[in-house]
């Protein structure tokens, strides 16, 4: 077992960030690889199983928010004991993180389970498509707390500043779940063709397996599982410290799919082909951000330690380093997606009006996506510091201040491209706002202590 020591409060900083951010670029991208070819195999089992999974992509969404959520909470308050160099209140917090997640993951299945059927009559279910959509339900709301506690036991293991282990236990989920797709979808010899289900139970199985595989990690690899009876007063204040950030962040994550919808009805209006357009570029989209998803899940684990041990200049240097890569980084994907717009396009869909607005989109919004990485590393830098509200702000702010407004008047005056400029805009003046502000907070935090 290892003793943890703050080891991301010494040596290069740039080296600390580049290796902790590649394993979970890897772990990521092999996750979202796995969802694409979940999906396919699902299409290949027919529409109504397609649409019945689409259906269930909103509650997905849900789980995943409050994954990430108390996960970031978890991240900042582990990474600031280990700062601090108490091993002992790092165990009993993501020991106690771990009590707390199952137990809100098993009071949402039991009011999922309980809600199927009105719940997705309100989504617009067809009442033919239910009990396809209930037995899909009800073996997702089984997982759900494999998948919750599993993202939060990964969370604490990356506060250590390791995140080789959680980004193993990612590649090994996908895999398994990639090769029981198939088994379990179509059937193999005496196993039977379970259809829906079947993808429904091979992702059970691939959550199963991070689940048992962080618990068995954090454990016997990095001692931060106690199996003693936890002290009441102390199990509180680990709750309360978990959720200060927890909830918040788990709210911020929330505004992104919630402006989506509204986005989505604004361009509505201007036909189905734009929709799809729209659907195309966004999954397009989804992919070339991955890297700033890695960097914001190890920014957090930094900061907090550095925090911790008053290393101010590390936590300033970072965020600094963090700007310039997806500054950079930004630039770079533009470029590619503005050059490649048509042939990318043209890979999901054959319909030239959708391939224009897809293009249209990859032309304009991607000159922003630097900045827009810089909006999500910086807010999960405000959890690391344990304030996670300017984060919220900053998100509302972004979404519900420029975007939204900016996007109808966008669509009033020049259509489709100023719905992507409002967006492209809005990245660009949020992203350098939370920078400057991100800066001031670590400047004034690592000050008054």
């Amino acid at each position: 077992m290892t003793e943890h020591r703050a080891r991301l409060t010494h040596g290069p900083v740039g080296r600390h960030l580049v290796d902790m951010t590649v394993p979970v670029l890897f772990g990521i991208t092999t996750m979202m690889t796995q969802s694409l070819i979940d999906t396919w195999f699902i299409g290949r089992v027919g529409d109504r199983e397609l649409a019945a999974f689409g259906f269930g992509f909103p509650i997905l969404m849900i789980v995943t928010s409050i994954a990430i959520g108390l996960g970031a909470g978890t991240s900042s308050v582990v990474a600031r004991a280990i700062g601090s160099n108490d091993h002992h209140r790092a165990r009993r917090l993501a020991t106690d993180s771990l009590i707390l997640s199952f137990l809100i993951t098993f009071v949402i299945c039991a009011i999922g389970m309980l809600t199927i059927n009105p719940l997705f009559r309100l989504l617009g279910a067809p009442e033919d498509m239910l009990p396809l959509i209930r037995g899909f339900m009800l073996i997702l709301y089984s997982g759900v707390p494999f998948i919750v506690v599993g993202m939060v036991g990964m969370a604490s293991m990356r506060a250590t500043g390791d995140t080789r282990l959680p980004s193993m236990l990612m590649v090994l989920a996908s895999v398994l779940n990639v090769i029981f797709d198939p088994i379990l979808i179509f059937g193999i010899g005496p196993v039977p063709a379970m259809g829906l289900n079947g993808a429904a139970m091979a992702a059970l199985v691939a959550r199963a397996t991070i689940f048992i595989g962080t618990l068995y990690l954090m454990k016997m690899r990095l001692d931060m599982v106690s199996f003693n009876k936890p002290d009441p007063k102390e199990l509180r204040k680990s709750w309360v410290d978990v959720l200060h950030v927890g909830l918040p962040a788990a709210g911020t994550n929330a505004i992104v799919p919630l402006a989506a919808v509204v986005v989505t009805a604004m361009i509505a209006r201007f036909g189905a082909d734009a929709v799809a357009g729209f659907g195309v570029a966004s999954r397009i989209e989804s992919t070339v951000l991955v890297i700033f998803y890695a960097m914001s899940s190890i920014i957090g684990p930094f900061v907090g330690q550095n925090l911790s041990a008053g290393r101010e200049r590390r936590i300033l240097h970072a965020l600094w380093l963090c700007a310039i890569f997806c500054i950079a980084s930004g630039l770079v994907i533009a470029i590619v997606l503005a050059l490649f717009s048509g042939s990318i396009a043209a890979l999901f869909s054959q319909s030239e009006d959708v391939i224009s607005v897809t293009r249209l989109f990859l032309w304009v919004v991607p000159v922003s996506y630097g900045t827009y990485g810089m909006v999500m590393v910086m807010n999960a830098a405000f959890n690391g510091l344990g304030k996670p509200m300017p984060g919220v702000w900053i998100s509302v702010a972004r979404t519900f201040v420029l975007y939204v407004p900016l996007a109808l008047i966008g669509a009033k005056f020049f259509g489709v491209i100023g719905i992507f400029a409002a967006y492209a805009v809005a990245n660009i003046v949020s992203g350098i706002g939370a920078y400057i502000w991100a800066r001031a907070a670590a400047h004034r935090l690592c000050t008054d202590d």
